[in-house]
């Protein structure tokens, strides 16, 4: 109880200087949080271009693969 006595001694002492921290504190924690939703936002668009990309490929491969069954599918005396 002697801590708490203490910190409300020093709180009765300096009531101004309580909301001033308070305020420091609270832009603080808004600026964090808006950097933090910054790298949200860059990391969803990073993961949506990889997502892209990756379609891009698998159809890519899928249509190579279309082909490569096309070509073994046909008749040795063809391909030459």
């Amino acid at each position: 109880m002697i801590v708490s006595t203490a910190w409300a001694s020093d709180q009765a002492k300096s009531p101004s200087t309580a909301p001033a921290a308070a305020q420091r504190q609270l832009v603080s924690r808004q600026a964090e949080v808006k950097r933090l939703e910054q790298d949200l936002d860059r990391q969803e668009s990073d993961s949506k271009r990889a997502s892209e990309r990756l379609q891009q490929q698998d159809q890519a491969i899928a249509e190579l693969q279309k082909q490569l069954h096309e070509l073994q599918a046909r008749p040795a005396s063809d391909s030459r």
